[in-house]
């Protein structure tokens, strides 16, 4: 059922690493609440052209025109292609409203043996990349009347330590201050940049513990609110920031997390 919100009517949204997860809620959200969202995909073209047809669903169930809709492929650690998917969809769409950053990976690894490659590699997609698609996006809209939106995917870990997950934490801790600087920089040109950090959250980079019922009570004990996010409650909260609703609202981190940033281990008071 599309939300009873429309607001994000002719608004034209650009989602990195929409294929899946919560970049793929991100865009039938915005799809649902009017908006025309390209889904930029790097991997599979297969689950890119699924979120499509999800997306074009929702915006018919809303009433909304289905086909400006698009997909485009991109891989953000390379510059090269940033600059090709912008050019592609300002030449089918003329206009950009929205950017949300959303494309991430991971990978475990003990943090005095990370290789320097796997760590570059993790900062380029997640924090560099990050900055090159919003360096274009500012671009475009400092071009024309209007200001602009720019979302970033962050995570619990931009402020909470993420042992053998350095390169993780790392790109996430820097996209916090990505957001602050690029948002009071910003601010008077009507460009609003904000951040989501979602905690744990149903989605298949996290099959690992999600699929696997003893893994998944453990992971959810140490979040307060017992449970983890569905994708769809992580897009709520990138649908409200990209909105009016949010005009107000520059340089923030929303942490959508259950609770799990208040430090769960405080909740018997143990150390009083």
């Amino acid at each position: 059922m599309a939300p009873q919100c429309r607001r994000l009517d002719g608004k034209s949204a650009l989602i990195t690493g929409a294929s899946r997860g919560i970049g793929r809620a991100v865009a039938v959200r915005f799809a649902e609440e009017g908006a025309a969202v390209a889904i930029n995909y790097a991997g599979s073209e297969a689950a890119a052209q699924e979120t499509l047809a999800l997306a074009r669903a929702a915006s018919r169930a809303g009433g909304y025109v289905a086909d400006r809709h698009r997909i485009v492929k991109a891989d953000v650690s390379n510059p090269a292609a940033i600059r090709g998917m912008f050019e592609q969809v300002l030449d089918a769409w003329k206009r950009l409203d929205i950017l949300v950053n959303n494309a991430g990976i991971q990978a475990p690894s003990d943090s005095h043996t990370t290789p320097l490659a796997e760590y570059r590699h993790i900062l380029d997609v997640n924090l560099t990349g990050s900055l090159l698609c919003a360096q274009a996006a500012i671009g475009h809209f400092l071009s024309r009347p209007g200001g602009g939106v720019i979302l970033n995917c962050s995570s619990v870990h931009e402020i909470i330590p993420k042992p053998t997950y350095i390169a993780y934490s790392v790109s996430k801790g820097g996209m916090g201050n990505l957001t602050r600087t690029l948002a009071l920089e910003y601010a008077d040109r009507g460009i609003r940049v904000n951040g989501v950090g979602p905690g744990a959250t149903l989605t298949d980079m996290n099959n690992a513990w999600a699929k696997d019922p003893q893994a998944r009570r453990n992971v959810e004990s140490h979040i307060p609110m017992k449970r983890a996010a569905t994708p769809e409650e992580i897009a709520g909260v990138f649908a409200f920031l990209a909105s009016d609703d949010a005009s107000y609202v520059t340089g923030q981190t929303l942490y959508a997390c259950g609770g799990i940033t208040l430090y769960a281990d405080f909740t018997q008071n143990w150390a009083s």
